[in-house]
């Protein structure tokens, strides 16, 4: 235990780092750091299990800063505590151009930064899936190997999100305790005070949704210390709300709104100086309460060895934890591809995902299903998945019931604590529930696959409200993230494959409800690789070339026999990834698309199309209630209506 003046000069070395780095910036936060140094000094000072030399330990705890705005409290505990891939230079760069301290924390800038948070609500939802994840993992393999707690700084904001209500939930009934938030409850927002727009009894509702809680004064060390003892004996997850004073120390600015979201200002920080009584210049730490910070994790050596030998002594656990796809994964995927050519399998491609995902499951231990409430639409469940209760964690499905929010950050954190190869399903359409955590996980870079059905108005009679329309398009404009769109089983096949092996980046699998023949003849290579290519070529000298994607592969074949008959001889491509085929040569792709008319064909908005097709087939309204193939000829996606299309730019 470390002396309580000596914690205190450690927590303002934390407020002095964070109030200069965001002055010299004029950029930041300062409220929140100043407000949690008490906290999270006590927290990494005594009790939360890394090793900076290390960074990468799997079996440290995770930490998550929520509250992401304060990422000055992050970078000054990452400097102090003596991380090497972080210098004081970086803190004087704080929110400079090319910086690793971005004014949010982000992963992959800096070693001890176990998520990027910002968008509020994120963090603590995240957390939830690492802290699942832990337990699942220690399920399989014990204590000696992963035993460790997901800590949380959370503000009022992230507790106000609504993502943060499903996830909260779903952390209680399942009995995470390995989970600890500290609510930062300084009744300050950006507007003015929280009673302006909540009056919610968090600690009750908290309480209600099977969580333990605790009421503390944030700047009592004591208080501080003996929550966190409690919290971390627990048998549900806990919530510690800490009454801190935002931008503590800061003398006209402490407790209001203007030190949330606003430099301090070298007055303010040097009244502050005088009221912390810290005789320092700006950026200066001195030695004796640096070497106090750089000490802390010293306590944490003898485990990091012993668990360092554990798992030498364990092939298979350093195996699983590296999220590596064992040899031969997919040798039943490879022959399902080929028994669906031969046997001319006709099936939606949701079905098609479900007989894949029959040949994945029991050949990748961490693969870890789920769906929000749609398992039997989306098709998601198959033999080899156990289901997660809070009576046994040695399981690889997540029933998220209907919260398509926290599973798509839940999905987040299994895939950043490492162990899990999340996927979940719903409705295409309902993926706007999920956008937000999947923006993060494509600028995170990270392996999260989304099984998204009904993927267009083949949906039918369930009317607009379940009929995607700008979905493609959105999602094709976002960075770093595939959107597949199949058309049989074979692509199914490849897109899963794809998906899998694709460690830096998320895929999406959007899929049909309707039944789709077999259109490919051959599986010797996969195509959708190239995101593009001629699944049905002109008999001859190419006159037209449609595009088409998922559904709509099959009707372009359809009217490219329409026009033969016609003597005009068309090419059709499939393109079920966009992205992919943008990522080939031009060579490649002036290959495929041929110099003669395209024509583009998608059960969805044309936006984008233009960039390949002269002209585009799709819909640019919503849908309507009916049946599915009245929608279609609706809004012209028949054979009939294509060929005439292209005989008239031929023509």
């Amino acid at each position: 235990m470390i002396d309580n003046s000596q914690l205190k000069n450690m927590a303002n070395a934390i407020r002095f780092l964070s109030a200069d780095a965001i002055n010299k910036s004029n950029s930041g936060h300062p409220g929140m750091p100043l407000g949690m140094a008490d906290v999270a000094t006590v927290l990494f000072g005594e009790y939360i299990k890394l090793n900076p030399n290390a960074p990468k330990w799997f079996d440290r705890d995770r930490f998550v800063l929520s509250a992401g705005h304060g990422s000055m409290l992050m970078y000054s505990l990452l400097y102090l505590m003596g991380y090497k891939d972080i210098t004081l230079e970086d803190i004087k760069n704080f929110r400079q151009f090319g910086a690793k301290t971005a004014g949010h924390p982000e992963y992959g800038h800096l070693d001890g930064i176990d998520m990027t948070t910002g968008p509020l609500g994120q963090g603590i939802s995240s957390a939830v899936g690492m802290a699942l994840a832990e337990r699942m993992i220690n399920s399989k393999f014990g204590d000696g190997l992963c035993k460790h707690y997901t800590y949380v700084i959370a503000g009022d904001g992230c507790l106000m999100e609504g993502i943060s209500e499903e996830a909260a939930s779903l952390a209680g009934h399942l009995g995470l305790n390995k989970l600890i938030v500290f609510w930062d409850n300084n009744n300050i927002t950006i507007d003015g005070t929280v009673d302006k727009a909540s009056s919610t009894n968090q600690l009750l509702r908290f309480e209600a949704m099977g969580w333990n809680t605790i009421k503390i004064d944030g700047h009592n060390y004591d208080e501080i210390r003996s929550a966190i003892t409690k919290a971390q004996n627990s048998s549900k997850p806990t919530l510690i709300s800490c009454k801190t004073t935002i931008g503590y120390g800061a003398p006209t600015k402490c407790g209001t709104s203007k030190c949330h979201g606003s430099p301090l200002g070298e007055d303010e920080t040097l009244a502050m100086r005088k009221a912390l009584n810290w005789e320092y210049a700006p950026f200066e730490i001195p030695l004796e309460i640096l070497n106090s910070w750089r000490q802390t994790q010293n306590r944490n050596l003898i485990g990091y060895n012993t668990w360092v030998q554990n798992a030498a002594e364990n092939p298979e656990f350093r195996d699983y934890v590296a999220n590596k796809l064992p040899q031969g994964w997919d040798n039943k995927l490879n022959k399902l591809k080929e028994t669906s050519v031969l046997e001319q399998t006709k099936v939606a491609t949701r079905k098609a995902s479900e007989m894949c995902l029959k040949a994945i499951v029991p050949n990748i231990p961490e693969i870890v299903g789920g769906s929000a409430d749609l398992a039997a639409s989306n098709l998601t469940f198959v033999d080899g998945l156990k289901t997660v209760t809070k009576d046994d964690y040695n399981a690889n499905n997540v029933m998220y019931g209907i919260r398509e929010h926290a599973m798509g950050a839940i999905m987040n954190g299994m895939a950043l604590h490492g162990g899990a190869i999340p996927y979940g399903g719903t409705f295409f359409v309902f993926s706007d529930y999920l956008r937000p955590s999947m923006r993060l996980a494509a600028l995170m870079g990270i392996r999260v696959i989304y099984v998204l059905t009904h993927d267009s108005i083949g949906v039918g009679e369930d009317g607009p409200t379940h009929q995607p329309i700008e979905h493609l398009a959105s999602y094709r404009a976002m960075p770093n993230i595939l959107t597949f769109r199949p058309c049989d089983v074979v692509e199914t096949a490849e897109c899963w494959q794809i998906a899998l092996t694709e460690e830096k980046r998320p895929s999406i699998l959007t899929l049909s409800r309707q039944n789709l023949p077999m259109l490919r003849t051959s599986t010797e290579k996969n195509m959708t690789l190239k995101g593009a290519y001629v699944i049905s070529p002109a008999k001859a000298k190419r006159m037209a070339t449609i595009i088409a994607t998922g559904s709509e592969v099959f009707v372009a074949v359809e009217a490219q026999k329409k026009l033969l008959e016609k003597n005009i001889d068309i090419a059709v491509v499939s393109m079920p990834c966009m992205e992919l085929f943008e990522e080939q040569s031009l060579n490649y792709q002036l290959e495929v698309l041929g110099t003669a008319p395209v024509i583009s064909v998608e059960a969805a908005s044309t936006f984008g199309w233009n960039r390949y097709a002269q002209k585009t087939i799709g819909i640019d309204t919503f849908g309507a209630s009916a049946p599915a193939s009245k929608l279609y000829e609706y809004f012209g996606l028949t054979p009939e209506h294509i060929a005439k299309e292209v005989e008239s730019m031929v023509k």
